[in-house]
């Protein structure tokens, strides 16, 4: 627990608010015990200045210090202090409070008195203490240091209690702010931890907009595609198992009627089991092109050809299945060479599977449209049907592998749901573009782009060769 992000969150701040303060603590402690003293000085220089002043108009108005004791009491009683006035001599003239008798010699030195001049004659001195202490002994105003003592120990008393207090309370607070803050990061690991357990259900609850929660954010759409992904994987599992039982199965079918003499062996059976074989065949190639596609090893024989006489040569190949099933194809293509760097057989493998999937979704007296336009860098050619269309659930999903619209998968409907995912690796790997637009009952366009140019390619050293087995 103390190994945890709270735990080192919460300690770390606490370590810099004990620090902070501590630091504040110690600067206004020494801070203050400086400004208390000095103002402690200034005021009892100007506290005693004061008196002298006052004594000095007496003894010049009186010309003497008779009756001098009255004043002395009252100056006492105003200032609250104590208040003993000498004569030149050093024998006491007056005390305020009466601790020393008149004429006995005071024991302070000169220079803790402040003398009372008229003119450039002494004619005594005064010192100001606080009530009922003695007069300070030679070498400094003592009761003045224990004052400023006592008052430097209270303020660093509420200091030290302060802070205390201080560093309590940002300790609550940080323990709470901390748990608010990393209670979405917790929440997020143990969703990340059944996630990883093989439940991608998990989602996380995005209550905020900042970085936890485009974090939050990203987690939901990462999980939510592992989810699909691995349903996917599923599905391929069984369409793959699926669409290799389903020739394997005819293709024993009919060998083992064969042996048992239930079918002649003539060339009408056989061809039979041809197509079949055929089939098979197929769909292994496709897989293989696909597993080369996401390899990054697809070979591509790029020539400079006319793609618009590809798609020409695609189209006519694509008549007689489309005249069977009664549509119609149109080519809306260039006079002029639309001439780019591409592999033909490619290029041609994405129009024909295009084609075939726009005849197996069109239904009688269809139309289907191939078109070309040149767009300066790029060259666009689209397939275009007026079939059935793709409900829009299903259109993000047409270029998955084993993707299928129709879930029963009847052989009649559509092939191995393999086509539209080759097109799109094939088109990707020349460096283009495809895209599928569709509205359910009027048609499907397939569009994709092609540069006129090759893109660079990066080698990696680290890829096997394309002659290597996969």
């Amino acid at each position: 627990m103390i190994h945890s992000v709270r735990w080192r969150l919460f300690l770390s701040f606490l370590l810099v608010i004990v620090v902070a303060v501590g630091a504040v603590a110690i600067f206004v402690s020494r801070t203050t015990s400086g400004e208390v003293e000095r103002y402690e000085t200034r005021t009892y220089d100007v506290r005693i200045r004061r008196v002298g002043t006052l004594l000095s108009a007496y003894y010049l108005e009186q010309h003497g210090w008779t009756g001098v004791e009255t004043v002395v009491d009252q100056i006492g009683n105003l200032y609250s202090q104590r208040i003993v006035l000498v004569d030149p001599q050093g024998l006491v003239v007056a005390d305020s409070q009466g601790m020393i008798d008149i004429g006995e010699q005071a024991e302070f030195g000169p220079h803790e008195a402040i003398p009372i001049m008229v003119g450039p004659t002494r004619f005594g001195a005064v010192i100001v203490m606080p009530q009922g202490q003695e007069p300070p002994p030679p070498g400094g105003p003592a009761n003045e240091e224990a004052s400023v003592s006592d008052l430097s120990d209270s303020i660093n008393r509420y200091l030290l209690w302060g802070g205390l207090l201080g560093v309590v309370v940002a300790a609550v607070v940080t323990f709470l702010l901390s748990r608010r803050i990393l209670s979405p990061v917790e929440s997020l690991a143990q969703a990340a931890r059944a996630l990883s357990r093989g439940d991608f259900s998990q989602r996380v609850k995005v209550n905020s907009r900042d970085e936890f929660g485009e974090l939050a954010t990203a987690f939901n759409a990462m999980a939510e595609d592992l989810e699909r992904t691995e349903q996917l994987r599923r599905n391929m599992v069984a369409d793959v198992a699926h669409e290799l039982r389903t020739p394997l199965s005819n293709i024993q079918g009919h060998l083992e009627a064969i042996r048992d003499g239930l079918l002649p062996a003539e060339p009408a059976t056989f061809d039979s089991i041809y197509e079949e074989a055929l089939l098979l065949a197929r769909l292994v190639e496709d897989l293989q092109d696909l597993t080369l596609a996401d390899a990054g090893q697809l070979t591509l024989i790029r020539q400079s050809v006319d793609v618009a006489d590809i798609a020409r040569r695609a189209a006519a190949a694509a008549q007689p299945p489309a005249e069977a099933r009664g549509l119609t194809i149109e080519t809306n293509l260039p006079s002029q060479p639309a001439t780019a760097e591409v592999d033909p057989e490619r290029i041609g493998q994405v129009l024909r599977n295009l084609l075939s999937n726009a005849i197996t979704h069109t239904p009688e007296g269809g139309r289907i449209t191939v078109e070309l336009k040149d767009e300066g860098r790029e060259l666009r050619i689209g397939v275009a049907d007026t079939g059935v269309g793709i409900p829009p659930a299903d259109l993000p999903y047409v270029f998955e592998r084993f993707y299928r619209v129709d879930r029963s998968r009847v052989r009649a409907t559509g092939g191995a749901g393999l086509g539209l995912t080759i097109a799109k690796r094939l088109v990707e790997a020349h460096g283009g573009t495809i895209s599928v637009e569709s509205e359910p009952g009027k048609g499907t366009q397939f569009t994709f782009t092609l540069p006129k140019n090759a893109p660079p390619v990066a080698h990696d050293p680290n890829a096997p060769s394309p002659d290597e087995e996969i």
